[in-house]
């Protein structure tokens, strides 16, 4: 979707041109602060999704790892063995690229 550009004025010679649309879903509000008006913008950041090579195990391990539960808690959420969530939180690091518990719980939260 293009948007109409707004002619130069002889105030501006030198600002180039761009033709950039807004985010998606762009919200805009004023505000005084002293003698001082501030303008704050505002956008929701876009969802990433999970890879689809991600298991229907390790997108549930991803999220519980998100609520904060340990390896023996998700175990036991899953009713399953502590050392294969181990497994699925390590295939986990390595297909989504990153080395902690808090990169995997932000890259999950998008």
């Amino acid at each position: 979707m293009s948007r109409p550009r707004r002619p130069r004025s002889s105030a501006e010679p030198d600002a180039p041109e761009l033709d950039l649309e807004p985010p998606e879903g762009l919200r805009s509000s004023r505000m005084s602060l002293g003698n001082q008006e501030y303008v704050v913008l505002s956008y929701p950041a876009p969802r990433r999704a999970l890879p689809s090579t991600l298991t229907p195990a390790e997108r549930e391990v991803a999220l519980l790892v998100r609520r904060g539960l340990s390896n023996a808690e998700i175990a036991r959420a899953r009713g399953v063995a502590l050392r294969t969530v181990a497994n699925q939180i390590a295939c986990l690091f390595r297909k989504l690229g990153v080395s902690s518990r808090v990169e995997l719980a932000r890259r999950v939260a998008g």
